[in-house]
Order: structure tokens, then C-alpha cells, then sequence
């Protein structure tokens, strides 16, 4: 259920309402909204009448069910967009269409500043690069761990570039948030319920992508496990689906960028990398994504594709980086956003 507030209530009123869910065996999340709040009581639907009852407490102007299974994720409960906050300078979800970039995984001091340097030249707002590196297979180069965590930070420190970066289990995840100014939740890790919980207990904005044989609707609920232990800060990414088509890695879907916006307040980003595999389309489908209206996007850049210990077939070149975000601030323009 959620409980709207009139607007300009107390929070004397606020607190007599938090107090009274709490007393009912419902945990309590507030929503702050541009002209009032509205507080979710989330817990067993038996209790649905003596929420109901809540109505008639001062400050209280209703009680409406939620009726979707993702509760905090939904419209229902938030009409207005989520700006999520990365930095004191940055957030996603507002007219600005954030750019994260970098290469697929951190490989040395010399690689990672590189990148750092190339990708702020051009425009990119965040830096990505993997220190954590799940891996279809085991042999495959699985990444440099605290070591790549600490490169990470020193390109932020030499560039102001707030960075995103993977975390894979629970035991590692707080030594990740040390460092890290936003975690990413990986495809294979979506669904990871545990881990899920970790990082919504942790505070740290989080990059929820899609896992790979992931409905919207499932996508949404992996989102609801992180907002349900008290971290609204929740960035949704679509990073491609597994189909029949053997033409690109995956499917990249765009139509869920519309989809999404129809049912939830939380940002969009679309990673066009893992959804082509292919650095000859990452271009074009970042150009689409952004008309789509996506928030904003996750691109993979490395100085030396070809030698790349991971995904240098999808990775683009500094150069061509570069041309694509001039062309890109176009598209934002004509949609009425910046870059």
C-alpha cells in the first residue's frame, strides 16, 4: 500500500504515520515527491485494512493499493522520474544523458589512464572498467581485483571522473563500495538475490542490468530486492537479451527503453556494446537509444581493441569515440536534452 501525504504536511504528521506502520509489522519507505510525499508500507497484503485505516490519521490525504509486484520500482508509488545522484556534479535521470565509458576490463596503470583521459576529452561524464571479471569461462582473464579497483581510482583522482565498476559476491562487495562511486550488478548476477540485498544495504547508486534471458517485469523485481533494503538510488540497463539471432551477440532491445518509462520512475541505461558485440553498431545504436530516450549509456572505448584481455571485438577506438559524441550531442539536442 502506499500512504500519499497532503502537501505540506508536518513531519510530526510524517512520523505518526512511519510509527503506525511499523506498529502494523510493515516496513516503511518514503518517497519524497516534488510537492509531497508519499510513504510505502510494504509487507504481507493480509494486513491490507488496517493499512486502509491509515487514511484517517492527520496529514493523510489516501491509502491506495500498489497493485504491481514491484512496489518501490513503480509508478504507482513515484509519478515523477528518478534523478539518481553520483556525485556532487553529477546524477542520472535528468535532461543531462550521461555517457559512462571505458574499457571492458581494467589491465594496467598505463591502459585504464589512457582510456580516462581519451573518454573526458570527449564528453564522457563516468568512467566504466571492470577490476571483477565474471567469465563464461575459467580460463578466460578474470581481472585484477583491489589492484584494478585502486587503478580505477587513481584515473578518477587524475581525472575527475566518477567510475562504475562490477561487483560479482557479497564478500566482496564492501572493499568494491570503498572504492567505487557507483556498483554495477552484471547479466549473470541479476538475479542474484543475495547479492541484490548486499548492495541495496550498502548506499552506493547501483547499474542494475538485464540479465540475459530477463523479462521486464522480472528485471523490475531484481530492482525491487535492492530498493526493498533501503537504497532508492537504482539505475535500470538494458544490455541485450539472448534470441535466435546469431548475427549479433545479443539482441539489444530498444523497445524496452519506452516500456520501462511506461512503469517505472527509476533512469534507463542502454549498453550497446554487449547488446551488439560489435564495435561497427555500437555507434548507430547509441544514436537510437538516445532518440528512444534512454538516460543515458554504457559504451566500451579501449586504446588497443586488438589486444584487449576482454571484449575487444565490441570496444571502440578513442577516435571513433570521439566522432560518435560529437554526433551524439545532436540527437540529445533535438530531444531537448544536453550532454
Amino acid at each position: 500500500m502506499i500512504i500519499v501525504m497532503k502537501a505540506g504536511a508536518a513531519k510530526r504528521d510524517k512520523d505518526v504515520v512511519l510509527r503506525r506502520i511499523k506498529e502494523l509489522g510493515y516496513t516503511s519507505h518514503v518517497i519524497h515527491g516534488t510537492t509531497r510525499d508519499v510513504i510505502g508500507a510494504i509487507g504481507d497484503e493480509r494486513g491490507k485494512a488496517a493499512l486502509q485505516a491509515l487514511e484517517n490519521l492527520h496529514g493523510v490525504e489516501n491509502v491506495l493499493p500498489i497493485l504491481q509486484p514491484y512496489k518501490l520500482a513503480s509508478l504507482e508509488v513515484k509519478k515523477e522520474s528518478s534523478i539518481v545522484k553520483i556525485s556532487d556534479t553529477l546524477s542520472i535521470g535528468g535532461s543531462q544523458i550521461v555517457v559512462m565509458a571505458g574499457p571492458c576490463a581494467v589491465e594496467s596503470e598505463e591502459q585504464i589512464i589512457e582510456s580516462a583521459l581519451a573518454v573526458k576529452k570527449s564528453g564522457a561524464q563516468m568512467l566504466r572498467g571492470g577490476a571483477f571479471k565474471p567469465r563464461t569461462s575459467p580460463y578466460s582473464f578474470q581481472g585484477l581485483e583491489e589492484e584494478g579497483l585502486k587503478l580505477l581510482a587513481k584515473a578518477r583522482d587524475l581525472t575527475g571522473l566518477p567510475f562504475v565498476t562490477e561487483v560479482i559476491n557479497p564478500e566482496t562487495a564492501d572493499m568494491v563500495a570503498d572504492y567505487a562511486d557507483m556498483l554495477q550488478i552484471g547479466a549473470r548476477n541479476s538475479q542474484n538475490f543475495a547479492l541484490l540485498k548486499k548492495v541495496g544495504q550498502l548506499g552506493k547508486p547501483v547499474l542494475l542490468k538485464r540479465g540475459m534471458a530477463m523479462t521486464i517485469q522480472e528485471l523490475l523485481m531484481s530492482a525491487e530486492y535492492i530498493m526493498s533494503e533501503g537504497n532508492q538510488s537504482v539505475v535500470l540497463c538494458e544490455r541485450g537479451i539472448r534470441t535466435f539471432e546469431t548475427a549479433t551477440r545479443n539482441t539489444l532491445d530498444l523497445s524496452a527503453i519506452p516500456v520501462l518509462k511506461g512503469k517505472t520512475h527509476l533512469p534507463i541505461v542502454i549498453d550497446p556494446s554487449h547488446g551488439t558485440g560489435n564495435h561497427h553498431y555500437v555507434v548507430p545504436m547509441s544514436y537510437a537509444a538516445v532518440a528512444a530516450g534512454a538516460d543515458g549509456l554504457i559504451i566500451e572505448v579501449h586504446p588497443d581493441p586488438e589486444h584487449a584481455s576482454s571484449d575487444g571485438a565490441q570496444s571502440l577506438k578513442p577516435a571513433k569515440f570521439d566522432v560518435m559524441m560529437q554526433k551524439l550531442r545532436l540527437f540529445a539536442e533535438a530531444d531537448g536534452r544536453t550532454m
